[in-house]
């Protein structure tokens, strides 16, 4: 078993199916581009039933601390996370880590790597919609930034609401924050190995975070989860908000295929903003094992 870090509920709690409890492992605050503070997150979770719970900012571990207090003060139990950003094959992926120690050394530099340069790309995003007559974008985004090293496309979005440009986040990225539109900048993050090797060294367990965003071809597909598992990652989210249906079967058939555990999270980042609360998605298919098995929630 993965020497897993973790924070048990105070009391001893009756067993439970690992099937049925409400597990919720992606959920990010203000800390990175979500809307709340880390406590404030943690809340909306215990309120909608979350007995285990993860905080996974965007390649920022700051809010951990925070979440863990709060969630041992309501009786949740709590799982260190993080969500690292990587490029693989020109593509933008997500990798949750689950279980880190967030005082590692080798972790918290690779964060720190990774963090650095999204201001220049800010800076480069606010030019582009400059040049299509939206002016002032960099500092209207930093009024919704939490982190300044964290600056990203989600900020620049609630902006583009408040002034009326799209009625909604989805709108915006869909008018002008996606490849091909004007406030559209690419990023290198960290390589696929690395940053698997990261969570690892710092005992945790790698996760692929919403498989069904990427837009890869069947061929891509298979050649990038082949790659995430060699290099020892152990999971892959079939349950989270932007999965359809379609999405997360073929999930499933993937964690059956390449042996990986299944994880399930919300990938929470603001009430009336976000698809799913915290807690409220459905339970895994009884044809994978869920990840948190192992450390014995269930």
């Amino acid at each position: 078993m993965t020497a897993i870090h973790l924070s048990r509920p105070p009391q001893p709690r009756t067993p439970f199916d690992p099937y049925t409890v409400n597990v919720d492992l992606h959920c990010h605050s203000n800390i990175s581009d979500g809307i709340h503070e880390p406590e404030d997150v943690v809340e909306r979770a215990h309120r909608n039933g979350v007995q285990w719970f993860a905080l996974t900012d965007h390649d920022e571990v700051g809010g951990v601390a925070r979440a863990r207090q709060r969630a041992t003060e309501l009786g949740m139990g709590f799982i260190h996370g993080v969500e690292v950003s990587v490029t693989w094959a020109g593509e933008t992926v997500h990798i949750v880590g689950l279980g880190i120690d967030i005082t590692d050394p080798a972790l918290v530099a690779g964060l720190e790597r990774t963090r650095g340069g999204r201001a220049g790309r800010a800076q480069e995003m606010a030019d582009g919609l400059a040049a299509v007559g939206i002016p002032g974008a960099y500092e209207g985004a930093m009024k919704y930034v939490g982190n300044p090293e964290l600056i990203s496309r989600s900020h620049f979005a609630r902006w583009l609401v408040e002034i009326g440009r799209c009625d909604d986040v989805r709108e915006v990225f869909g008018n002008y924050l996606v490849e091909g539109r004007p406030g559209y900048v690419p990023h290198r993050w960290a390589k696929l190995k690395e940053a698997i090797g990261w969570i690892r060294g710092a005992g945790g367990v790698a996760v692929i975070a919403h498989p069904g965003r990427y837009r890869f071809s069947d061929l891509e597909r298979h050649a990038f989860i082949a790659e995430f598992k060699e290099a020892g990652g152990e999971g892959i989210e079939v349950l989270c908000a932007s999965h359809t249906a379609d999405d997360a079967r073929r999930a499933v058939l993937a964690a059956r295929e390449f042996d990986l555990k299944a994880s399930r999270g919300s990938d929470f980042h603001g009430a009336g903003e976000s698809r799913v609360e915290p807690g409220m998605l459905g339970p895994l298919p009884d044809s994978v094992e869920p990840i948190w098995a192992q450390w014995g929630i269930g």
